[in-house]
């Protein structure tokens, strides 16, 4: 599994959508007219697409042969492939007006697809049932426009910590509920300090996700009305506090840094026993224990100053949205459905997408998940107060936020850039990249 590797493909993507004239895609009959999908009288082919592994692929498979049992006149096709490939292959098959009928998307690309007419609004099809879902979670599957995209499961972002690692240190958690940053920050050099530099405390964050936090804490917020607003200030104070880390030996230098961002995760030093700590989405718990030797992992909460307020929310781990182009889009809001809302999905599906996005699913397969995915899920379940309102999606033209943050940050940590100039310099492309995808 590759840890960077959504941030090498963004701006790939993005291009490839303006290229591919994506702009000209028409918008199906349920989506444009408003007039609701009706289902068809006879059989019908569906064609589905999705990202991902082995696993991921055999256990959706198997769940479209539940699909096909409950609904025999509906047959559906799956397609899948890698995270790259797949961007490639969709952009492709969308400007040739040929994309399938059900797409697996990322909010990384739902704006781009959404603004370009490539996507029914799900809102007026009657197949798909949104209720469940806590309206924070449903509202960043929405547009200004509509409801282009159904969240398959959610996310938190926290602080995975390998416990082992501590034990062996002699080093106790402290009482991460109510820590500071500072006293974070004092935590991670203890443990540097107390290996002998062999293992740093953390590894500096990087990524959209963590940005936004950062922002909520500091009662700002990354885009609004499809603009980017964050204060330059806000951004110049997160990359300080990552300098801040490296500086002080809270976290691996520059150089060891830089290399993590082409290694898998089983190459990363929090898999490989040389960091502690690592910040990232919760869901992938399970495969960091794994990399790491089966190592008991648990998840702490976010440090947090005064005043940081319900700066918390769940991001969808991935969505599914149904091709403005489909001739079946009520038989394939039928099948979002399913996979998102029916018990016997969520069984075979597990969280290998991560924790279904519907409570009401994840209540019918706790009893039968592993510890790792009940930490995920009482984690869950204590961010749960801190919970505010949905920030708006990433915009149509920055698409490549991640590859942005990541490539400033790295500036900074070598002295490239002080992090005003990084704050002022990756606002600035993003401007740029929004005003062109208008």
């Amino acid at each position: 599994m590759r840890l960077r590797i959504r941030r090498a493909a963004a701006g790939a993507v993005t291009i490839a959508l303006a290229s591919l004239g994506l702009a000209a895609c028409g918008v199906g009959t349920s989506a444009g007219s408003g007039k609701p999908a009706e289902l068809s009288q006879g059989d019908v082919n569906l064609r589905v697409n999705w990202w991902g592994g082995d696993a991921r692929t055999k256990l959706t498979q198997t769940a479209i042969a539940a699909f096909e049992k409950k609904h025999p006149t509906i047959h559906v096709t799956g397609e899948f492939s890698d995270w790259n490939g797949y961007w490639d292959k969709l952009a492709t098959a969308t400007a040739g007006g040929n994309s399938p009928d059900v797409i697996q998307m990322d909010q990384l690309y739902l704006a781009s697809y959404a603004d370009r007419g490539a996507l029914t609004d799900l809102s007026k099809i009657s197949q798909l049932t949104t209720s469940a879902l806590d309206p924070s979670v449903l509202g960043m599957g929405r547009t200004k426009d509509g409801l282009y995209a159904m969240p398959i499961s959610t996310t938190a972002f926290g602080l995975l910590v390998n416990k082992d690692t501590l034990d062996k240190l002699g080093i106790s958690l402290p009482d991460t509920n109510t820590w500071t940053w500072d006293q974070f920050d004092a935590f991670a050099r203890s443990i540097t300090d107390k290996s002998g530099g062999k293992v740093y405390g953390t590894t500096p964050w990087g990524n959209e996700y963590s940005l936004e936090l950062a922002a909520r804490q500091a009662g700002d917020q990354m885009f609004k009305d499809g603009q980017i607003v964050i204060k330059p200030e806000t951004v110049a104070g997160y990359f300080q506090r990552a300098l801040d880390w490296s500086k002080d030996g809270a976290s691996q230098p520059a150089s060891q840094f830089a290399e993590q961002a082409s290694a898998t995760l089983e190459q990363s030093d929090f898999a490989t026993g040389k960091s502690a700590m690592i910040f990232t989405q919760v869901s992938q718990l399970t495969a960091y224990a794994k990399a790491a030797g089966d190592a008991n992992v648990v998840v702490a909460k976010l440090p947090t100053d005064a005043n940081a307020g319900k700066y918390f929310y769940f991001k969808p781990g991935m969505y599914w949205s149904v091709s403005a182009k489909s001739e079946h889009p009520a038989e394939a809001a039928l099948f979002v459905d399913f996979m998102v809302n029916d018990p016997d999905a969520g069984a075979i599906l597990g969280t290998e997408r991560g924790l279904p996005a519907n409570p009401t699913v994840v209540k019918a397969i706790t009893g039968h998940l592993d510890a790792n995915d009940k930490k995920v899920v009482d984690y869950t379940d204590a961010m749960t107060p801190d919970l505010g309102q949905a920030p708006e999606i990433v915009p149509n033209g920055a698409s490549d936020t991640d590859t942005l943050i990541l490539r400033y940050l790295q500036d900074v940590l070598f002295g490239k850039k002080t992090p005003q100039q990084a704050a002022d310099g990756l606002i600035g492309e993003l401007k740029s990249g929004i005003s062109a995808a208008k």
